[in-house]
């Protein structure tokens, strides 16, 4: 089906304004979406899609953190298991009574739909439900590679104490437990309740670079080079700074293999 990119876009604008635009947090993600919705499109095109897919594709990333504004507005925070499941709260606005879809989508139907409800409710999963099979599955890989690259970026740009809601002094101090670190040696993305601390959850946040599964975008990962300032993080936790040159080096033998 035909998506009108320029509405798209139009409709994210009119949507977002709602909300403060002199709040970091609301900023950060209208800038990550379109930033993901890019991703998405360079990831289609890199695996040969065709035109409608990769038009699929890129519309995912313009609506996957739809929820993240209501939940930033109600809850004055990213952190879900503090506030709400953005992407199962985004979903259900977009497709739920609200239908908020048809404000993005015009004449959208039945199978679209439905495929991108389960492409938006499964892209922040630890894992990705074992129902999801075929082209539907592909959207979902896609869509969470597209927002794991863009996540590095935001925590180089943008004040991490704004992103995890602490003071620098915290932020700084904290440690990483043994706990966290072996998960990162298993070479997988950290658990969420795992982690406790603001520097487990930027350990956290670069492990996410392990899970990626097309090529194009670790390829996009180098070229950015947002991953490699991580690792220059300024804490004064021995701790952390040891878990940065750990995380480091699994990385790179990961990636050599």
């Amino acid at each position: 089906m035909k998506i009108d990119r320029q509405h798209v876009k139009e409709a994210f604008a009119s949507y977002t304004r709602k909300y403060d635009p002199e709040d970091t947090k609301i900023a950060l993600k209208i800038a990550h979406t379109y930033r993901v919705a890019d991703n998405c499109e360079k990831i289609a095109k890199s695996i040969g899609l065709t035109e409608e897919d990769i038009e699929f594709a890129w519309a995912s990333g313009m609506l996957h953190d739809v929820g993240r504004f209501e939940q930033v507005k109600r809850y004055n925070t990213f952190i879900d298991s503090q506030s709400v499941d953005h992407a199962e709260f985004g979903a259900d606005l977009l497709f739920g009574p609200d239908r908020l879809i048809e404000d993005y989508i015009e004449e959208c139907d039945e199978g679209f739909e439905r495929k991108m409800e389960i492409v938006i409710r499964q892209h922040n999963k630890f894992r990705i439900d074992e129902s999801v099979q075929g082209d539907t599955l592909t959207f979902c890989n896609i869509l969470r590679d597209a927002d794991k690259i863009d996540i590095l970026r935001v925590n180089v740009e943008t004040p991490m104490e704004e992103i995890y809601n602490v003071t620098e002094e915290e932020l700084f101090s904290t440690g990483v437990s043994d706990k966290v670190m072996a998960q990162v040696r298993e070479h997988h993305a950290v658990l969420r309740d795992v982690m406790e601390t603001p520097a487990e959850h930027l350990i956290g946040h670069i492990a996410l670079a392990f899970e990626l599964v097309f090529p194009k975008s670790w390829e996009l990962v180098k070229e950015q080079g947002y991953l490699y300032k991580m690792f220059d993080f300024p804490s004064t936790n021995p701790t952390t700074l040891k878990a940065l040159e750990d995380a480091r080096k699994e990385l790179e033998e990961y990636y050599d293999a």
